[in-house]
């Protein structure tokens, strides 16, 4: 494991590589703890670089075994090998030249899951970032792209499938007890998106007929006994190639599309060319062990490892400064593909759910960074909602711009232009310049600038003159690293509503740009005058959330209760509710910490109730209003000072309120959304026990009894439910009979099925209260907890230090010492996932003083630790920096 501190790489000191690859041949000879790897290489050096300029690889813990130049061994003199790198000199100076590395690498003992490793008896490789330089020495950056020629050697008893990236080649025995197969990807690739899988596994098989009437195969290989549970996978990957041929007239270009599912996997799933390797809590569900969630998980990440193969793999990133080009744009397009399978509105109220907690924290404290940064210490460390989620909401925002026939027309010319090439932000950018004629260089510097907008708006109507008059002003906050920002280019949807609800059309707009529904905001502060508009309007700004900003606009609950009831945008109608609550939550939160009576108003519950009654609207709508922002949501709002048990008390406060009033309706919703007959993922059956499931947790706030969520504990037959019931008991009714029962049965019920237990664990890592952490550490002593599985060290861990923050929040510091502790010893086995739980403490400075001084406590320990990763010193000294 590299220990140092890291090397800081700069945007700005990019070049491109002396040595032009042009073709890569792998042998693997696999063996549990040394398999040997043959790597050829063909190269020639780039024109104009120095004749005498060595060649330099990269590597990671390797040791060389072997060095030949043109199948001659390469004298001592000639080369310099470390772990981390090889350099070759007195190279060839016009010719290519064939260079072969041999190294010896141990998968067993490969707990880190990057490179090459082995789990439940398979092979498997995980590359992207800079995996691929612990298999062999290599140049091993995404603007070095070859095709690849792979051979796997292999024990044929306990290996009988070999599988890498690209089209079979063939296979045969290979003496005494082994067997051989070859692939070729014609394709030239990064080294990031090798893929090799070698065990023995089931497979699910289909087939695709492309546009262009290619038959493709498809396979999904599982676990034995498994395959039954990737059949919604298969049918969410033929939707996905159908819908990016019909949407972005994007077509699969190989013989073969495998996918397989592994256990022991750090991130969702990686993309690799024709080889998509998962993990397998995105590809196996079935009614019994899957939720919901679960299907629209798999469904959303089937699909967007899959458009990579476009956005990602056909056209990649020059380095890994871009990474929001394959990253954050493949997100805008699954997320798109999501939208229009199920509800294009939850589905957006759901993006901006997971934009609100997750990206605005990292953008408003000490990991913020731009979408496309300048600088990083370790890579790893960059894959961040905000390269994900905001790279998407900027590709969303282009779109805005556009709109949606020129947005796909610029689509076209990057794939056009750009196919089998590694590009930039820029290269991006100047297709949509080229085919709209816009200017988009004051838009770009969203890629550039860190930090969440604020937008301030105003508006007053003058009934003489008949004119609304909206003034705008934006403030860019200072981030790390950037303290002086420039105006943005910021497109807002907006609406203008009559008192009827019927939407009024301006005759004419001053000051600003407006088309269509889209107000163009560019200066630090515009005065907009809406001319021709007969009676007051009520202003529905950022609609569909066109901009990912912090608004801050003063309405009245009149003003709100009418774009709730009457704008088309439901997003919009949502975001009204919102902002007619949130003040309740944040006022709650302030009385609980000074032990006044939480008092709610009442015009916002009998808005919520209309709401949630109102059958016009679908039912996963209806969900979506009653699920009230979260603690954290209430904290990132308070700003600072905050006391977790005092914001989870004023919530709580606020719930019982809302349950005593609607006792009635919320009865009513959960006897009649039922959803009667077998089950299915489909979207409106879904959004139907998601209503039904909010119901039973309102009436389960307004009753001291764990009787009706025990008895529909029982009455489950499905995992949504199930768990969903047993989540209500284990937080609601935490120390009672029927509670401890549950959790019992579904421990005993579940305990053979990994990904269920994973949820075991995480509903009681959430918790509430102080008592939780005892709980965790006992659960940890549990002969299903595993250390080494980064899904269970997630699902107990990780939960409870991002999502439970009263457990975590103790006044007293010890979830904070709890989590040091654990970051250290994870951090020994596994860098990756020991960075990524450590980002859990990033808003620290925003707790009461007590508690953050804990907080800091606890990071200094981390940071004092000897023999640190840099995945996690990078993440702790950022946290901790002033």
């Amino acid at each position: 494991m590299r220990t140092d501190t890291g090397q800081v790489i700069h945007l700005a000191d990019y070049r491109p590589t002396d040595f032009v690859l042009e073709r890569v041949d792998l042998t693997f000879e696999l063996d549990p703890t040394e398999t040997k790897v043959e790597a050829r290489l063909i190269f020639h050096r780039r024109e104009g670089i120095d004749p005498k300029a060595p060649l330099v690889l990269d590597g990671d813990e390797l040791v060389l075994s072997g060095l030949l130049l043109d199948q001659e061994e390469v004298p001592a003199k000639q080369y310099t090998a470390t772990p981390e790198s090889l350099t070759v000199r007195d190279l060839p100076e016009s010719t290519p030249f064939e260079l072969t590395i041999t190294t010896i690498i141990n998968p067993e003992a490969n707990t880190q899951l990057m490179g090459l490793y082995r789990t439940g008896g398979v092979y498997c490789t995980q590359c992207e970032a800079e995996g691929f330089r612990r298999i062999t020495y290599f140049p091993d950056r995404p603007d070095v792209l070859a095709p690849y020629t792979v051979n796997i050697i292999a024990d044929k008893a306990a290996n009988p499938l070999l599988l890498s990236n690209g089209n079979f080649l063939g296979g045969a025995g290979y003496g005494e007890g082994k067997h051989f197969a070859a692939w070729f990807d014609p394709h030239p690739k990064p080294s990031y998106l090798f893929a090799l899988v070698a065990g023995d596994l089931g497979v699910v098989e289909d087939t695709f007929v492309t546009a262009s009437g290619r038959e493709v195969a498809l396979k999904i290989y599982v676990e034995h006994g498994k395959e039954p549970r990737a059949a919604y996978a298969m049918d969410a990957l033929k939707r996905s190639m159908r819908w990016d041929e019909e949407r972005f007239g994007r077509e699969y270009d190989l013989d073969i599309f495998m996918i397989v599912a592994v256990s022991d996997f750090n991130m969702g799933a990686m993309e690799n060319k024709g080889l998509n390797v998962f993990n397998d809590k995105y590809v196996l569900a079935d009614p019994e062990t899957a939720t919901d969630a679960d299907y629209a998980n798999i469904e959303a990440i089937i699909a967007h490892e899959y458009f990579h193969n476009w956005t990602g793999n056909r056209i990649t990133c020059r380095d890994w400064f871009q990474l929001c080009l394959k990253e954050g744009l493949t997100v805008y397009r699954d997320h798109e593909f999501s939208a229009d399978q199920r509800s294009r509105p939850v589905k957006r109220i759901a993006e901006v759910r997971h934009l609100k907690s997750e990206q605005f924290p990292e953008d408003g404290g000490p990991l913020a960074h731009p979408v496309r940064p300048t600088t990083y210490r370790e890579i790893n460390n960059f894959y961040t909602t905000t390269v994900y989620e905001k790279g998407s909401e900027v590709t969303r925002m282009i779109a805005t711009l556009l709109g949606r026939d020129l947005f796909k027309t610029g689509m076209d010319l990057y794939f056009d232009r750009h196919d089998g090439q590694a590009v930039t932000i820029e290269d991006f950018v100047k297709c949509f310049e080229d085919v709209s004629g816009r200017d988009l260089t004051q838009f770009s510097l969203w890629y550039h600038q860190a930090g969440t907008p604020l937008v301030t708006a105003s508006g007053t109507y003058d009934a003489a003159a008949k004119s609304f008059t909206l003034s705008l002003e934006q403030m860019q906050p200072a981030t790390p690293g950037q303290t002086t920002k420039q105006p943005l280019h910021i497109p807002l949807r907006m609406a203008l509503i009559a008192e009827n609800g019927t939407l009024l059309t301006p005759s004419s707009v001053t000051g600003a740009e407006l088309t269509d529904d889209v107000l163009h905001l560019t200066e630090k502060a515009q005065t907009v005058v809406f001319h021709g508009i007969p009676s007051r309007p009520v202003l529905s700004l950022n609609r569909s959330f066109s901009t990912p900003i912090n608004l801050q606009f003063s309405q009245g609950p009149k003003d709100l209760a009418l774009i709730a009831r009457y704008e088309t945008d439901h997003f919009a109608r949502w975001q009204a509710l919102i902002d007619l609550g949130l003040p309740n939550l944040l006022q709650a939160a302030r009385d609980a910490r000074q032990g006044v009576k939480v008092r709610c108003d009442a015009a916002f519950i009998d808005a919520l109730l209309a709401a949630a009654s109102d059958d016009a609207l679908e039912p996963a709508f209806r969900a979506q209003v009653l699920a009230l922002p979260s603690e954290a949501d209430i904290a990132r709002e308070l700003g600072g000072d905050n006391d977790p048990d005092a914001i989870h008390a004023g919530r709580q406060s606020i719930l019982r309120q809302i349950a005593e009033a609607g006792k009635d309706i919320f009865a009513a919703l959960y006897d009649s959304m039922q959803t009667p007959g077998p089950f299915s993922p489909d979207a409106a059956s879904a959004g139907r026990r998601a209503l039904r499931n909010a119901a039973l947790s309102y009436l389960s706030q307004s009753d001291d009894s764990p009787a009706r969520a025990k008895a529909a504990y029982d009455a489950a037959n499905n995992m949504t439910d199930l768990s969903a019931a047993l989540t209500i008991l284990a937080h609601r009714f935490p120390e009672t009979d029927e509670a401890k029962a549950a959790l019992a049965n579904f421990h005993d019920r579940f305990a053979e099925n990994a990904l269920v237990i994973d949820k075991w664990f995480s509903i009681q890592a959430t918790i509430p209260g102080a008592a939780t952490l005892e709980r965790i550490q006992a659960l940890m002593e549990n002969p299903l907890f595993k250390r080494t599985n980064p899904n269970r060290m997630r699902a107990l861990v990780g939960t409870f230090a991002f999502a439970n923050p009263t457990g975590f929040g103790r006044a007293d510091g010890a979830g904070y010492r709890f989590l040091a502790n654990e970051i250290l010893d994870i951090d020994q086995r596994n860098p990756q996932l020991a960075a990524r739980i450590l980002t859990s403490m990033r808003s620290w400075r925003l707790l009461e003083p007590v508690r953050a001084d804990h907080a800091r406590s606890a990071l200094v320990q981390i940071e004092r630790a000897g023999g640190l990763s840099t995945d996690v010193r990078d993440i702790v000294e950022r946290i901790l920096k002033d």
